[in-house]
């Protein structure tokens, strides 16, 4: 099975062109911002050097996210367009997941991670089992570095863009029951060959993507984000230390 698969849900953009598991062609390269001017030339490009066409693929495979959101809507329009004029099928895998691929039948939990908005983190929790099947643990998740440690136990290989920008802050605080280990520099980007093998399994499957895709985003609602802000008090406690800061003064002015 001949498909093309994007990865632009980072700055880094990863595109493959590949037959079962084997790599015809491949081009990456740091794309921030730019995901829109750099992508239909890459494809054109693999196009060119394994002489294949649209035509000629057997399905579409792209990054669905979390990640990006200027990336991933780029890639996911541009898999879209293709779909509606050659009518092949597509299949969308959360870039987590697809992350978890480039560490295949790996027996230790794996846990990659991304950087989010606000200084924040995505990461899930995946195992491969011994019949070599991608087991999610816990589902695509964002927040803290604190957050993230709080949800590690055991023995963990940890990698991503995420994992080298907050290492320190996510080992501080750990449990004492979890050990982690730091996954081969080949690992730490998203790959559009592990998005490819993926979605091969998922084409292979007949679990074709439907109509009205939209990118995966995961945010943390407003709510959480107002409550962090304020050190974890309740709006009542936060009402409350607001009365107190501003009857102070009138005492102080009234005793005077």
């Amino acid at each position: 099975m001949k498909v093309l698969a994007i990865e632009t849900a980072t700055s880094w953009q990863s595109v493959a062109i590949l037959d079962g598991s084997r790599v015809l062609a491949r081009y990456e390269q740091e794309a921030t911002g730019s995901h829109a001017k750099l992508l239909l030339p890459t494809i054109d490009r693999l196009f060119r050097e394994t002489g294949l066409a649209l035509t000629r693929l057997d399905g579409l495979v792209v990054s669905i996210g979390p990640g990006s959101f200027t990336g991933l809507r780029v890639g996911l329009a541009t898999v879209l367009g293709f779909r509606m004029i050659s009518q092949l099928p597509l299949a969308v895998v959360p870039t987590l997941e697809g992350m978890a691929w480039n560490l295949r039948d790996t027996p230790t939990p794996l846990c990659p991670i991304l950087n989010s908005r606000r200084g924040e983190l995505y990461w899930a929790l995946f195992r491969w089992t011994r019949d070599g099947q991608l087991e999610r643990v816990v589902s695509e998740q964002v927040g803290t570095a604190t957050m993230l440690s709080r949800s590690l136990s055991g023995s963990t290989l940890v990698f991503g863009e995420g994992w080298t920008v907050e290492a320190a802050a996510i080992r501080a605080s750990m449990p004492s029951s979890a050990v982690v280990a730091e996954a081969p520099d080949s690992a730490m980007k998203p790959s559009a060959v592990s998005i490819g093998l993926a979605g091969i399994e998922q084409l292979q499957r007949g679990e074709y993507a439907g109509t009205g895709i939209s990118p995966l985003y995961i945010q943390r609602t407003a709510a959480e984000l107002k409550y962090q802000e304020s050190g974890g008090l309740s709006p009542v406690a936060l009402r409350q230390a607001r009365v107190a800061r501003k009857a102070v003064p009138r005492a102080v002015k009234s005793e005077s």
